[in-house]
């Protein structure tokens, strides 16, 4: 058994290059062959050449801190927001009964047209691009608080107020602990909207930021920096990702979320 649970933490860092390896060799493979001109998709090394041009320019940092100064207020924002709105419809049914068609109407709108509203509102700063992340993280987060809310046994809450709990009590050694995980579980997704959104709105209506970079490369046909940036997209968002899922190993080591891993 302890064998097994070795593996299984030993797994990812083994599968992962091996993946990796075989992903690049079937690009390089793929290049080499002709079968697909470089102008479309540019060999591993010419993107890794671009990917170190850019590291060496100031620009690129400049654009780094812009996107992720986005996606982090964006991403607090959204957590604040989903945590405080997903527990009072969590707790008051027919709040979420009468604010729920309004709620799906938002939800369904494609959040792309919001950016043209939001630089007409806001400018091309980052105020817009950090609504844009804002937006797309919080249904995630507030839909998993609201049902964290809801999923904490109604017989613990009565055992609670049986032995004369105060409602910081009862929130504090019951409902908190119950909720942790789906915050978590909405913050995972959040974090990951987040970056989409803060993309998405420097693409089509920033001045600066990594989505700025992806419309000039584009724009200059400059294939291997386009996924140069790329790869640093992927890189932050994996970051991004994996602070968010330590932070829940370190906060609720207990649940059987990380527990099983």
């Amino acid at each position: 058994m302890r064998d097994r649970e070795r593996m299984m933490k030993v797994l990812p860092w083994i599968s992962t290059p091996i993946l990796l390896v075989i992903f690049l060799g079937a690009w390089q493979l793929i290049v080499s062959a002709g079968s697909v001109s470089e102008f479309i998709l540019p060999s591993p090394a010419s993107v890794w050449t671009a990917l170190v041009q850019k590291l060496q320019e100031s620009a690129t940092y400049h654009d780094l801190w812009i996107t992720l100064w986005e996606v982090l207020v964006g991403f607090a924002i959204a957590l604040v927001a989903g945590i405080v709105i997903g527990a009072v419809l969590g707790r008051i049914i027919w709040l979420e009964r009468a604010v729920q068609p309004a709620m799906v109407a938002f939800q369904v709108i494609p959040k792309v047209a919001f950016i043209p509203i939001f630089v007409i509102w806001f400018g091309f700063g980052t105020t817009s691009k950090i609504i844009m992340a804002a937006i797309l993280a919080f249904f995630p987060i507030m839909l998993n608080v609201m049902l964290g809310v809801r999923s904490v046994d109604r017989g613990h809450r009565d055992v609670m107020r049986g032995l004369g709990a105060s409602r910081w009590a009862t929130f504090k050694s019951l409902e908190l602990p119950s909720t942790l995980p789906y915050i978590f579980a909405g913050a995972e997704v959040g974090i990951v909207f987040a970056v989409i959104g803060a993309i998405v709105g420097e693409y089509l209506g920033g001045s600066e930021g990594l989505g700025h970079q992806v419309v000039t490369s584009l724009n200059s046909l400059d294939a291997p920096s386009l996924f140069a940036v790329i790869v640093l997209l992927a890189v932050m968002g994996s970051v991004l990702y994996l602070v968010v899922t330590l932070s829940k190993r370190l906060i609720i080591p207990w649940h059987d979320s990380v527990a099983g891993q």
